[in-house]
C-alpha cells in the first residue's frame, strides 16, 4: 500500500494475507482463515474472500494455487512472503478459494503508475491522460513475474508448486466479440484500434499486418489463377502435349526397377497436358510479379505501419528506455545490463546452428531413403502408379517430419538463446526469432529444395543408374518432368497446413475448453459470488504464454515463405493464403477473445525482427523461382530450341509451330541391348531402342553438347532474371517511401511545436 494511504474498512496493513491462526498448523480445511494485522494483535477477522478491497473490475491480474497447498505451511509462508513482497512494492490483494482452488487477486497502487508516468512521459507535456488497462496489466505482470532482490520470482514459485498460474481479466470483451471474434463478421473491417486498448499494440499490429497481407493476396491470387488457368485454353493446343500423345512408337526406358516394362510416350499424354497448366510462358512472367508484389506489399506495410504509430502516439518510442523504466519501478536499485559480446558463444551458437542445418537437410534425405524404399515395396501391388502414389505419400511424411521437428526446432532454438544470455526479453525473443525461423525454413523447404533441384540430376542413365547403399536405385522426377513432382508436393504439403493445421488450430482450443469446464462443473458447485464466478471462469480458459502470438507470427511467416519462394512451380499458392487467411483471421480472434485467458498486452511500434524476416523470403523468392525456372522446368530446354535448334531457325519461312520436333529433340537415346538384364523387360523383343529425358549421347552416354549449351543458357538465364526482378525491387521500394511525407510532416511539427515552447519559456524566464 503507498505510504500515507490506509486501509479500507475492516482490513488491516496485510490485508488478504493467507497465514494459518496461532497455534494451529496450515493442514487445516474449509474453517481455515484468514488473519488480518491490525495495529494490535492478529484476530481470526473472517472467512476467506469477505475482506473487498476494490469492486471487481479494477483487479489487474489473478494468481492461482491449488487449494491443497495451503495444507503444506512451507507453501503457504512463500505465499505470504511472495504477498508481502508485492505489498512492499505498493499492491494490493485479495483472496477467494473454491473447492478445488485459491485466487489471489493482484491491484497495483496508483502511485506506482504515477511513477511509470513521471518515468516515460516528457516534463513538459501537459497531457495527463488515465493510465489504459492495457499498461496497467502489462506493469503488474512485468513486476509479478520478474525477480527483485534476495526474492523468488514467479516462475521458480510456480516450478515448486506454490502458485499454478497467472492471467490478466477479460473483461469489458463484449463489444470485440459482437464486432470481430464471430464467424459471421468474416468479411467484415477489423477494429484495429479496440484491439490496441485490449489486447495492446502487439496484438493489434499482428492483426494489422494480417489484414493487409491478406488484402494484398487477393491480386496475387487472381494473377496466380489467371496464370493457371491460361494454361487451359492451350491445354489441347500445346505443340508439346500433341507431339506426346501421338507418339505411339516411341518406348521410354524403365525409370526404376520395378518398373520392368517399356511405356509408350503416349501414355503421358494426360501428366503433359497437366504440367503445361503451370508450366508455360506465363509462369516467368508470374514470378517476376510476385517479386514486385512481395516489394510493394512490404513497402506499403510500412506506410500503414507508420501512421497507425503516429496515431497512437508511439512514433517516437523507445522500447528499451520502456523496458529499463519497468526495470526500475520494479526494483529501484536496478544497475543497467550493458550489450555484451562473446566470440566464443557466438562461434559455439553457429556450430550449434549449422549442426542443426546440416540435420534438416539430412531428414531431407530421409525423405529420399522413404521414396526409394516405398516404390520397391508398393511395385508389387500398385503396378503402373507406383509413382503417383510415393511422391503423394512422400508429401505426407514430409509433413509429419515438419509437425515433429518444429518441437524440436523450438527447444533447441530456446537453449541457444539460453546460452547467448541476451540482454532484456525483446533482445531474446528477436534472438528466438531468427533461430527458430532458420530451422523452421529448412524443415519446411529442405525436400522442395531436394525435388526442385537434385531430384533425378544425379541418377545416371539407363545400364548405369546410381544406387542407394548399392541396392536400389534413386527415384526418377515424374515422367512428365520434375514439375509435376514439385506441384504435387507444394500442393499437398501447403493443403494440409492451410486445412489440417487451420482444424487443430481451432478444434484443440475449443475441445481442451470444453474438457476444462466440463471436469470443472463435475467437482464443485456453481459459484453465488460474482466475483469469483469471474475469476472461475478465466480460469478456466485455456491458458497461454510468451509464444501465444509468436506461434501465429511463424506460422504466417512460413506460409509467406510457400507463397512466394516456389511460387513458379505452384501459382495457386496465393490462392490458397488467401482462402486460408480469410478464416485466420477470425480463427485467432475467436481464439483469443472466446477460447484463450487473455493475452499480457505489450507495446510494440512495428512487428520487430519479422520485417527482417519478411524481406530475406522476398530475396530468397527470387533466386528460387528463378532457379526453380532455370532448372526444374522446361522453359529454357523450350527456348534454346525454337531460337537455336528448331525449324524456326533453320528455315526462315517456316510457318508451323516453331517446338516442332522438340519432344525428340529432348529424349535421349538408349540402345536396350546393353541393359545387362534386358531378357527379363516386359516387350523386350520389339524394342531395340528406348529414350529417356537428359542430353547424352547415343554412343558412349556421356553428356552431350547440347547439354552444355542449356546448362550455360540456364545460369545465364538465372543472374539475369535475379538481376531483373531484384532490380525492379529496388526501383519499387525507392517508389514507394517507407514513411509517408505526411507522417514525417507531422513529426515535425510536434518538433517545431515544442521548441517554440520551450523558447517561449525561456524568454520569459529572461524577461523575469
Amino acid at each position: 500500500m503507498a505510504p500515507g494511504q490506509r486501509s479500507p474498512p475492516g482490513c488491516g496493513l496485510r490485508a488478504g494475507v493467507a497465514v494459518p491462526p496461532s497455534g494451529v498448523s496450515a493442514g487445516g480445511d474449509d474453517n481455515f482463515q484468514i488473519l488480518v494485522e491490525s495495529e494490535g494483535d492478529h484476530l481470526p477477522l473472517m472467512e476467506m474472500g469477505s475482506c473487498k478491497l476494490e469492486a471487481s473490475n479494477q483487479w489487474d491480474c489473478v494468481l492461482v494455487a491449488d487449494l491443497q497447498t495451503q495444507k503444506i505451511q512451507k507453501q503457504v509462508q512463500r505465499q505470504q512472503q511472495f504477498l508481502e513482497k508485492l505489498e512492499s512494492n505498493g499492491f494490493h490483494f485479495k483472496i477467494i478459494k473454491d473447492q478445488k482452488k485459491v485466487f489471489f487477486g493482484i491491484r497495483a497502487d496508483s502511485g506506482i503508475f504515477d511513477l511509470y508516468r513521471t518515468l516515460l512521459m516528457k516534463p513538459e507535456d501537459p497531457h495527463q491522460h488515465p493510465v489504459p488497462a492495457t499498461t496497467r496489466i502489462r506493469i503488474v505482470s512485468f513486476v509479478v513475474n520478474n525477480k527483485r532482490k534476495l526474492g523468488e520470482t514467479f516462475e521458480d514459485l510456480v516450478k515448486d508448486g506454490v502458485f499454478e498460474t497467472m492471467f490478466p481479466l477479460h473483461e469489458g470483451e463484449e463489444d470485440l466479440k459482437r464486432k470481430w471474434a464471430r464467424w459471421r463478421n468474416m468479411f467484415r473491417k477489423q477494429p484495429i484500434n479496440d484491439i490496441r486498448n485490449y489486447f495492446g499494440e502487439k496484438v493489434a499490429l499482428y492483426f494489422a499486418w494480417l489484414g493487409w497481407y491478406t488484402y494484398m493476396l487477393v491480386p496475387a491470387a487472381l494473377v496466380g489463377l489467371v496464370v493457371f488457368l491460361s494454361g487451359f485454353a492451350l491445354f489441347d493446343s500445346s505443340q508439346i502435349s500433341k507431339e506426346i500423345c501421338s507418339a505411339y512408337n516411341i518406348f521410354l526406358c524403365p525409370l526404376s526397377d520395378y518398373s520392368r516394362k517399356y511405356h509408350r510416350l503416349s501414355e503421358m499424354c494426360a501428366f503433359a497436358k497437366l504440367t503445361h497448366l503451370f508450366d508455360n510462358e506465363g509462369t516467368v512472367m508470374f514470378a517476376i510479379f510476385m517479386a514486385l508484389w512481395a516489394t510493394v506489399f512490404l513497402e506499403i506495410w510500412k506506410r500503414k505501419r507508420a501512421r497507425v504509430v503516429l496515431t497512437w502516439n508511439l512514433y517516437g518510442w523507445d522500447e528499451e528506455e520502456e523496458e529499463m523504466a519497468l526495470e526500475l519501478i520494479n526494483y529501484p536499485d536496478y544497475k543497467l545490463i550493458k550489450h555484451h559480446h562473446s566470440y566464443l558463444s557466438s562461434t559455439i551458437i553457429l556450430i550449434m546452428s549449422l549442426f542443426m542445418i546440416c540435420f534438416m537437410i539430412g531428414m531431407a534425405h530421409v525423405l529420399v531413403v522413404y521414396r526409394v524404399l516405398a516404390a520397391a515395396l508398393f511395385s508389387s501391388f500398385l503396378k503402373e502408379q507406383v509413382i503417383t502414389v510415393v511422391v503423394a505419400t512422400g508429401a505426407v511424411v514430409h509433413y509429419v517430419i515438419i509437425v515433429i521437428m518444429t518441437k524440436v526446432n523450438k527447444y533447441v532454438a530456446l537453449k541457444l538463446c539460453d546460452f547467448e544470455d541476451p540482454r532484456t526479453f525483446s533482445e531474446r525473443e528477436s534472438k528466438f526469432t531468427v533461430k527458430f525461423f532458420t530451422l523452421q525454413f529448412f524443415a519446411h523447404f529442405s525436400s522442395l529444395i531436394y525435388i526442385a533441384f537434385i531430384l533425378g540430376r544425379i541418377n545416371g542413365h539407363p545400364g548405369k543408374s546410381t544406387r542407394l547403399a548399392g541396392l536400389w536405385r534413386l527415384e526418377e522426377c515424374h515422367l512428365s518432368g520434375c514439375m509435376m513432382d514439385l506441384f504435387i508436393q507444394m500442393a499437398i504439403i501447403m493443403g494440409l497446413k492451410q486445412t489440417l493445421s487451420n482444424c487443430v488450430e481451432y478444434l484443440k482450443p475449443w475441445l481442451a475448453h470444453k474438457y476444462r469446464l466440463m471436469r470443472a462443473n463435475e467437482h464443485q458447485p456453481e459459484s453465488k459470488d460474482p466475483e469469483l464466478e469471474a475469476w472461475q471462469r478465466n480460469y478456466y480458459l485455456n491458458p497461454v504464454n510468451t509464444f501465444s502470438l509468436f506461434d501465429e507470427f511463424m506460422e504466417m511467416m512460413i506460409q509467406y515463405g510457400f507463397t512466394t519462394i516456389f511460387v513458379a512451380a505452384f501459382p495457386l499458392a496465393p490462392l490458397l493464403a488467401l482462402f486460408s487467411n480469410i478464416v485466420e483471421i477470425r480463427l485467432d480472434a475467436i481464439k483469443m477473445v472466446r477460447l484463450q485467458r487473455r493475452l499480457v498486452p505489450r507495446k510494440a511500434k512495428d512487428i520487430g525482427t519479422w520485417l527482417q524476416v519478411l524481406e530475406t523470403i522476398g530475396v530468397l523468392a527470387v533466386i528460387a523461382n528463378g532457379m526453380v525456372i532455370a532448372f526444374t522446368s522446361e522453359f529454357i530446354p523450350r527456348i534454346v530450341y525454337t531460337y537455336h535448334y528448331g525449324p524456326c531457325r533453320k528455315y526462315q519461312n517456316f510457318t508451323d509451330d516453331c517446338l516442332q520436333g522438340y519432344v525428340n529433340h529432348s529424349l535421349s537415346v538408349f540402345r536396350t541391348k546393353d541393359f545387362q538384364d534386358h531378357g527379363r523387360i516386359v516387350g523386350q523383343e520389339n524394342v531395340t531402342h528406348c529414350r529417356y529425358r537428359d542430353y547424352r549421347n547415343e554412343d558412349d552416354y556421356n553428356f552431350s553438347k547440347e547439354f552444355w549449351f542449356i546448362l550455360s543458357i540456364r545460369l545465364a538465364f538465372v543472374i539475369l532474371f535475379e538481376h531483373v526482378a531484384l532490380c525492379i525491387k529496388l526501383i519499387a521500394a525507392w517508389f514507394v517511401p517507407d514513411v509517408p511525407q505526411s507522417v514525417k510532416n507531422k513529426v515535425l511539427e510536434e518538433k517545431y511545436q515544442k521548441l517554440q515552447e520551450k523558447m517561449c519559456f525561456i524568454s520569459r524566464s529572461t524577461d523575469v
